[in-house]
């Protein structure tokens, strides 16, 4: 037993002694000739853990905690720091030494490695060597139970923090792995760095709720509970976990970055049932699921330049024959130097707007710099040879990007398809319209593939094509836009280890080196 100073008050834990020692006397005394020297020993014994090095002071045990914990930033040391200057109950320790609390987290903490996490990382042999000094009440001058008990205290917490934080909200913020950046040279020739992010979903953050709570679970002696809540409980999740124990390098690096990848999704998981479309870039694929089936197509996406952003949302409407408004940054790359040239623009179907009239302009007036200003906006008609094709699937989103038919559908052969400026180009532009619109009836599908440049497959298609013969137009355009009758959840997403359209775990190329960035900031505990 320690003499635990600030837990309770000194009477208390004089009488607890004497009790004691009262109990053992009496007992040495009914064990014949040899009361003198035992109840001698006892004494001794009792005498010396009222000595310096077995007195345990709670304020100071919370002070040596405080000076530690201010020496960090992160939101985990100062809640800490705030928890332990507020008198906050010590968690880990009492007067009888362990708590059980603290056997639970030891427990757990020795089989760091079914995360993928070093036992160093979490100094779990500092905690056993001092857990086992208390526990044996291995105390003396140069460790004094006050110092090891603080000791103990603090590590605790602070793997205790680690780990369930880690495990809600990832170890990696997303933000400083899904970040491109590009070097620019200014007016001067000076290059300059421009940081882009790629990650259009909210991230989350520990508050000191969470904190507040993840303590309160281990006063309430349920620290394993509270390390599983917050786990992912996901299928692939468990699955990378599953396959980490025999993995060997590379795939054991490869496995952990896609476990970090699906802690971030805990708040924003992936569903698993109803109809729903994951796009996943290093597979090059996009997935429509309906109940048990999936419609599966290849896909085109960024370049490592102008790559694809990460982002869930809501596909709620597309258009046929849509226009193709040409960003800025094209205009300026590949459209302005053709300033002035009518065919360039005629050939291309280009049209040049003016932005505060609206009116069209004739491209054989337009100078460059009214193109890289900002003063004119230049639009592609719709139609055969539009860029994003006869279709476009909308959905918000901060980044202007959509999924879209192409023009030039040759790419799709190939093995590696960064081929756009950001938007997904789909390989079955019609199929995937006809997965949205749920149970359709037929007109209106024909209307669409009619639209699309489609032959018709009904005989009703087949008779309006031979009463509406294309004269002047150079498409039909039955159908403009339609709205689905329900939106359909759409994830963008980056996974190196995937489930393929038939469930099987596939391992994918790190087409945008994204995996390199979060392994970077997690093998500090790997």
């Amino acid at each position: 037993m320690l003499h635990y100073q600030g837990w309770q008050s000194d009477k208390k834990s004089h009488s607890l002694i004497f009790a004691i020692l009262s109990l053992v006397i009496l007992f040495a005394a009914c064990n014949g000739h040899h009361e003198k020297q035992d109840v001698e020993t006892i004494k001794n014994v009792i005498g010396e853990m009222k000595s310096e090095q077995y007195v345990m002071d709670a304020q100071s045990i919370r002070k040596y905690i405080v000076e530690l914990c201010r020496q960090y930033a992160s939101s985990r040391y100062k809640f800490m720091a705030q928890y332990y200057e507020n008198n906050g109950a010590l968690l880990w320790t009492d007067r009888y030494g362990l708590r059980p609390q603290a056997d639970s987290l030891i427990a757990r903490l020795h089989q760091i490695d079914e995360y993928g996490f070093s036992p160093q990382a979490f100094q779990i042999d500092e905690i056993e060597a001092d857990a086992q000094r208390v526990r044996n009440l291995d105390f003396d001058r140069s460790h004094p139970a006050g110092k090891i008990c603080a000791s103990l205290e603090y590590r605790l917490s602070k793997a205790y923090l680690r780990l369930v934080t880690g495990q809600r909200y990832g170890f990696v913020n997303p933000h400083k792995a899904y970040v491109f950046q590009t070097a620019k040279a200014d007016t001067t020739g000076t290059m300059r760095g421009k940081m882009t992010l790629l990650y259009d979903l909210p991230v989350e953050h520990p508050s000191a709720e969470f904190y507040q709570q993840a303590f309160n679970e281990v006063l309430a002696n349920r620290v394993g509970e509270e390390m599983d809540r917050n786990e992912p409980t996901d299928p692939l999740y468990k699955e990378l976990k599953r396959r980490l124990h025999d993995a060997k390098e590379p795939d054991r690096r490869r496995i952990l970055v896609n476990m970090e990848r699906c802690r971030w999704r805990k708040a924003h998981e992936i569903s698993l049932s109803g109809r729903r479309v994951v796009v996943n870039i290093p597979a090059f694929e996009l997935y429509a699921y309906q109940e048990d089936q999936c419609l599966s197509m290849r896909i085109g996406c960024g370049t490592r330049e102008t790559r694809t952003p990460l982002l869930s949302s809501e596909i709620t409407y597309f258009q046929v024959n849509p226009e193709w408004g040409i960003p800025q940054s094209i205009i300026n790359k590949d459209v302005a130097r053709h300033a002035g040239d009518s065919s360039y623009f005629a050939k291309h179907r280009y049209h040049i707007i003016e932005r505060a009239t609206g009116k069209h302009i004739d491209a054989r007036f337009v100078t460059r710099q009214m193109l890289t200003n900002g003063i004119c906006r230049v639009a592609q008609e719709g139609g055969p040879g539009n860029a994003m094709g006869r279709i476009v699937f909308r959905f918000k989103n901060n980044y202007s990007v959509y999924l879209h038919d192409t023009s030039s559908p040759g790419f799709f052969a190939n093995a590696v398809r960064m081929v756009s400026h950001g938007c997904v180009r789909i390989q079955k532009p019609f199929q995937f319209a006809q997965y949205l619109l749920e149970d359709a009836d037929e007109w209106t599908l024909e209307r669409i593939r009619i639209s699309m440049g489609i032959r018709p497959e009904t005989q009703r298609g087949r008779d309006y094509i031979r009463k509406h013969p294309l004269l002047e137009e150079k498409t039909y355009r039955l159908v403009s836009a339609m709205r689905l009758p329900h939106p359909v959840p759409i994830y963008i997403v980056y996974y190196t280890i995937y489930p393929d359209a038939e469930g099987l775990l596939q391992y994918y190329p790190d087409v945008y080196a994204y995996d390199d960035a979060i392994w970077n900031e997690i093998k500090t505990i790997s």
